[in-house]
Order: structure tokens, then sequence, then C-alpha cells
């Protein structure tokens, strides 16, 4: 997460954000609450910490900013229902929690956003809907090719240990 959340202060270049898919992949692997409060709060630190290295990445710490809990949040559960799964990597069902939660998760935060933030004229629900959609492929498209590489290597892992047991 630190590597690609929006600040880029440690890399060269810049990684397309990675938080919904370790929030998934989270709610699949660590399930406990408690790792969910901890990547949330790391997630806040980093840009919390990114704003006061340059105060431009700071413009969505609005109190819009406290819907990225339920946003994440829709992406822990989403794992969290794939890990009761008797194949937590099964194409469809994987696909489907991928997309749906993505989609959202993009709701919640650009709805909460355009809503609490104090940039724009808050003429309710019905008027911020009409807000931000041209956001939604990128957001769609970045998360679904980190969803990608976790089924790809999950799949890769399952090769090499079948592997492994025919050969012992």
């Amino acid at each position: 997460m630190l590597l690609t959340r929006g600040s880029h202060v440690l890399t060269l270049f810049s990684l397309p954000d990675a938080s919904l898919a370790i929030f998934l992949l989270g709610g699949i692997l660590l399930q406990r609450m408690y790792w969910f409060i901890f990547f949330f709060m790391m997630a806040t630190a980093i840009d919390f910490g990114a704003a006061a290295f340059n105060p431009y990445l700071g413009f969505c710490l609005t109190d819009g900013y406290w819907g990225m809990i339920p946003t994440y949040g829709v992406m822990w559960l989403g794992g969290r229902w794939l890990a009761t799964r008797h194949d937590t990597f099964a194409l469809l069902p994987y696909v489907l929690v991928t997309i749906s939660t993505t989609f959202l998760a993009f709701i919640i935060s650009t709805q909460t956003y355009y809503l609490f933030s104090g940039r724009f004229p808050n003429n309710g629900l019905q008027e911020t809907i009409l807000h931000g959609w041209n956001y939604l492929p990128e957001y769609l498209g970045y998360a679904m090719m980190y969803f990608a590489m976790i089924w790809a290597g999950a799949h890769f892992v399952r090769q090499i240990r079948t592997l492994w047991a025919m050969s012992a």
C-alpha cells in the first residue's frame, strides 16, 4: 500500500493505487477486524503524511474522507465472503465479487466526497450522482488489474502445490 498510494513519495514512477485490492485480499487472508483497522489507519497515515510533504495531495482530505471506512469495508466484506467459499479463487464468484464490490466502493467513495467535502454545492444525493462517473473506468480498470494479478498468483501457487504433491 505504501508503494501505490497517491503520493508516490517512495517510488520514481507512479503505480496505480492498490488499496481496494489490499482490503479485499485482507478480508480473504486476514479476516479479523483488527487487521481492517490496522490497514485503514495505515492508509490514513500515508494520506496525511503525503499531504504534509505536498499540500496539494491533501485536496481529498475533507469530511468526505470518512467515506473511505465503508468504501474499504465493502472490499473487506467481499473478501470475507470469498474466504467462506469452498474455492476462494473460483473464477466466476471471484470476478462477480471483485467487480460488484469495486463498483459499490466507487459509488460510496465518490458520493461521500461530493456530498461531504464542502468543495461542491450540496444539492443532495440526486445531484451528486451526476458527478464523478468519468473516473469509473480508471477506478475499475486499475482495481481489476490487481485482482487479475492476485487471481493468477493464487492459481500459480495452486499449480506449484499440485506439482509438488505429485512429485513427493
